[in-house]
């Protein structure tokens, strides 16, 4: 199949971008249609539009555009691919096809003891530690090679393909073809580009967020800014924070020119200060 990019990702994992429909252009226009363009005047340029559309979470837009990968990920990693119902899939069957031994073996210094404030995840293995875990690393390594061995023998003693293919163990690499609009892909990455998510989801989400990037410049870039390295403070801690601000003098809002010196535009000084200054009144 025809393929945009390819990047190889753990072991044998493969990223693969098929397509792309839209563009930033696609996104912008599309929100234009909410009024009636030939006869009002455009007073925002796409940049603008797109990072107003991404900050106020006006969704619709960004469906305008789709991706779709060819992914190659072990069965664990595309289970949590699974739960994102959003997205549109289409797996390798093992009833159809017979699948191979690619198994995923974690490297070393991955296979840390279970962590003791995530209950999902696993601590850090320090460098000195990590030759200590090639006993736990041939364990993993020897149980795929040894299930793969009676997964053939079943093939061999005339065992159905969907019966025989129950032995695999989660490691196993399975195949799929994975599409989805933008703004759910956002949502997507948000979840899984997380620290608290796990090591290899990461990885995977990571290859597709650098895939698809250069081809939605400016919805990124207001996605980093807006939604992947933004902090949303609940109405408890927006009142603290009043709180600690009343014990010390702010000694002048910001200008329209310092907030632009950090990349803000005007309409987000206007809004900044005005929720700014209704903090201040508390």
């Amino acid at each position: 199949m025809e393929k945009i990019t390819e990047t190889r990702v753990l072991d044998h994992g493969v990223v693969a971008l098929l397509e792309i429909m839209g563009s930033d252009k696609t996104i912008a226009d599309s929100a234009r249609i909410s009024y009636n363009k030939e006869s009002t005047k455009q007073t925002s340029t796409d940049e603008q539009l797109i990072r107003y559309l991404v900050r106020h979470r006006h969704t619709s837009p960004l469906e305008m555009g789709i991706v779709r990968f060819y992914l190659k990920l072990p069965i664990f990693v595309a289970r949590q691919l699974v739960r994102h119902r959003t997205a549109s899939l289409n797996e390798v069957s093992g009833r159809y096809s017979e699948l191979p031994d690619d198994m995923y073996v974690p490297d070393r210094s991955q296979l840390g003891s279970q962590s003791t404030d995530n209950k999902q995840g696993r601590a850090a293995v320090d460098d000195d530690d990590v030759d200590a875990y090639a006993y736990h690393q041939n364990i993993i390594e020897q149980a795929g090679t040894d299930a793969y061995e009676e997964y053939q023998w079943l093939l061999q003693q005339s065992v159905s393909r969907e019966i025989s293919r129950i032995v695999l163990p989660l490691a196993t690499y399975t195949e799929m073809i994975w599409s989805c609009d933008v703004h759910n892909f956002l949502h997507f990455l948000k979840l899984r580009l997380d620290p608290h998510a796990q090591y290899e989801m990461r990885v995977f989400a990571q290859a597709m967020h650098d895939a698809v990037e250069p081809h939605f410049p400016i919805v990124f870039k207001a996605f980093n800014d807006y939604i992947l390295h933004a902090h949303t403070l609940s109405a408890a801690e927006l009142n603290l924070l009043s709180k600690l601000l009343q014990n010390s003098e702010v000694e002048h809002l910001p200008t329209l020119d310092e907030a632009q010196q950090l990349g803000m535009s005007t309409r987000e000084h206007t809004e900044f200060t005005t929720w700014l200054e209704s903090l201040l009144k508390r």
